[in-house]
């Protein structure tokens, strides 16, 4: 229960030099510190880490100077992902996870500020998919299905124009700048090569073709 989490958390507080008190108006935990009699601390107990206790954690920042939520440390639980540890930080919430074999107390994330490091090459990569990307072929929120990527979307482009006949790379660039590129990797295997300097389309290419045609032609 959850109970069982309030002495390792109470210790925890106490050898920081707070003052520790349980069930406080409705606040699991409230603490303070007889030189700090200003800062208020309130933490939050629950078996998982949870949505529900987020907001219940969000609702006591309008009382508190800090608030923690404490849950029981698992393996593999929510508890350890980086994502739930950034999230808590973005809302300015610590996280403790309790051990409650031993009573051991870890710190997961602080109750500070937090800006996420920018990670800029993913953006560039986010925008160029978005700038490449031919209209909208992939409705969002599907998942299992086959992505109409910007590179795909070429490649199919590619395979449209090698139907009649074969090409160079170079002929082709009006098709897609990456031609060459793309007909060197043959990374969906659509493409076959049947002279210097030349493709042409494979089987396998007039087969994704000729569903990729189909599905266009279908309303909606």
């Amino acid at each position: 229960m959850e109970v069982s989490l309030y002495p390792p958390v109470k210790a925890f507080l106490q050898a920081q030099g707070f003052t520790v008190k349980g069930e406080i108006r409705d606040c699991d935990i409230v603490a303070l510190r007889p030189d700090e009699p200003d800062r208020l601390v309130i933490t939050e107990l629950k078996l998982g880490l949870s949505l529900e206790l987020l907001l219940q954690a969000v609702d006591r920042m309008a009382i508190a100077d800090e608030v923690w939520v404490a849950v029981p440390a698992t393996r593999r639980g929510r508890d350890q992902d980086r994502r739930a540890h950034k999230l808590c930080r973005l809302l300015g919430i610590g996280l403790m996870a309790v051990t409650l074999s031993t009573g051991r107390v870890a710190v997961l994330a602080e109750p500070a500020p937090y800006q996420p490091r920018p990670n800029r090459p993913k953006r560039r990569r986010l925008l160029s998919e978005f700038a490449r990307r031919q209209g909208d072929p992939t409705p969002g929120g599907g998942r299992g299905r086959k992505i109409m990527t910007a590179y795909r979307q070429a490649a199919l482009a590619l395979a449209e124009a090698l139907r009649d006949a074969p090409a160079r790379p170079r002929d082709l660039r009006t098709v897609s700048p990456d031609a060459a590129k793309i007909l060197y990797d043959n990374v969906y295997g659509w493409f076959a090569h049947p002279a210097r300097g030349q493709y042409a389309l494979a089987p396998e290419g007039e087969a994704a073709l000729a569903a990729w045609l189909a599905e266009a032609a279908q309303p909606g």
